[in-house]
């Protein structure tokens, strides 16, 4: 088994997963979201895509069994295991101009966008390639009128899912900045990339 390793609080990282492996992320604290986005490592034109995969899903909640597919449709996860059940592929990461327009925030505010795109920078991603996340952990409510509300997350401290990767890719995976998806409070979030079965 591969070494946990921690994201600080607001900040995010980069990294490759090969078909096969699985990457387990833990909210070692609880009630903290983390922001995951991918690309096929050698077609950075195949990304993560919300709409496949909730579009194939049948549904928003996204959880064990289920399948994370790409823009071209191909897979690139599968949730093994998920001790939480909820988590948001709606909403796109955390912005800048996200805490500006909705916040009405002033000065910079460290934002998942910003640490997404800042690490995938190295592995020569653009901004403008970077789509809707997978928000683990986040807990979004859609009403009966399609509003939507942004709850505290349900995890609880050592919670975790496994995704088990379809296919060799780069990954971006963020401890998330939004005070309002984390119940007002920052905190880590841990990862591994575990061999397959």
């Amino acid at each position: 088994m591969s070494a946990v390793t921690r994201i600080p609080p607001q900040s995010g990282v980069a990294f490759r997963i090969r078909a096969g492996q699985i990457l387990r992320i833990y909210d070692p604290l609880g009630e903290q979201v983390a922001d995951l986005f991918a690309f096929k490592d050698d077609d950075h034109a195949c990304s993560l895509s919300s709409g496949r995969s909730i579009d194939y899903a049948s549904k928003i909640y996204l959880s064990t069994g289920d399948i994370l597919y790409a823009n071209d449709s191909r897979p690139m996860f599968r949730i093994l295991e998920d001790q939480v059940g909820r988590h948001d592929f709606l909403l796109t990461p955390c912005s800048q101009e996200m805490f500006e327009i909705l916040y009405h925030h002033h000065g910079h505010h460290p934002s998942c966008f910003e640490n997404l795109y800042r690490a995938l920078g190295e592995f020569g991603i653009r901004p403008e390639q970077i789509g809707t996340t997978f928000n683990v952990f986040m807990n979004v409510e859609v009403g009966p009128d399609g509003a939507v509300a942004v709850k505290p997350p349900k995890s609880k401290p050592g919670d975790f899912i496994d995704l088990r990767a379809e296919m060799d890719m780069v990954c971006g995976l963020t401890s998330c900045s939004a005070e309002n998806s984390n119940n007002g409070r920052f905190k880590p979030i841990d990862y591994a990339i575990l061999p397959g079965a």
